[in-house]
């Protein structure tokens, strides 16, 4: 049977749900793409539910799709300057079409507050999705993670979308 998502405002019930689904994805998702190394650098700045609390406090937007439970399973967090700074999927919701319906989201919002464009830092598994919703790719950006004192390699791709 197929499950039937909402998109839905941020709740503060919300927090704990969208930590782990973030740390699940990196942990499952990301290892489609990135190595052991790079997987764990990026798992250890993985940050707890307290952020998203102060991030809406501070002014930031998250979109959460949610299952027939009304449980969070994806998300996309958009901050005033339309930065998108987190697209998240839980490993077991994926190809489901949520990443675009998020997107859209976050891009309706944006238009609404009159921005001009909306950019990202987007992983090598995000980009697929951030292209499908009209991002170009700006560049990729190689740098390091520092893990346990050793600097780790990795990279994403700068992407933005005009809006006007």
């Amino acid at each position: 049977m197929a499950v039937a998502y909402a998109i839905r405002p941020y709740r503060d019930n919300d927090a704990e749900s969208l930590a782990e689904l973030s740390l699940l994805a990196i942990r499952t998702v990301g290892a489609r793409a990135y190595t052991v190394d790079q997987v764990d650098a990026w798992a250890a700045r993985h940050v707890g539910a307290d952020m998203y609390h102060q991030r809406v406090r501070d002014g930031h937007v998250i979109f959460v799709a949610a299952d027939q439970n009304d449980k969070a399973v994806a998300y996309a967090l958009i901050e005033p300057d339309g930065h998108l700074d987190r697209l998240y999927n839980h490993p077991d919701h994926t190809r489901q079409g949520l990443a675009t319906r998020l997107l859209f989201a976050a891009e309706q919002h944006a238009l609404n507050e009159g921005m001009p464009r909306l950019y990202t830092e987007a992983s090598e598994l995000a980009r697929p999705a951030f292209e499908r919703a009209g991002y170009a790719v700006t560049q990729r950006r190689d740098f390091t993670i520092d893990l346990d004192g050793k600097p780790v390699p990795i990279h994403n791709y700068a992407m933005e979308k005009h809006l006007d």
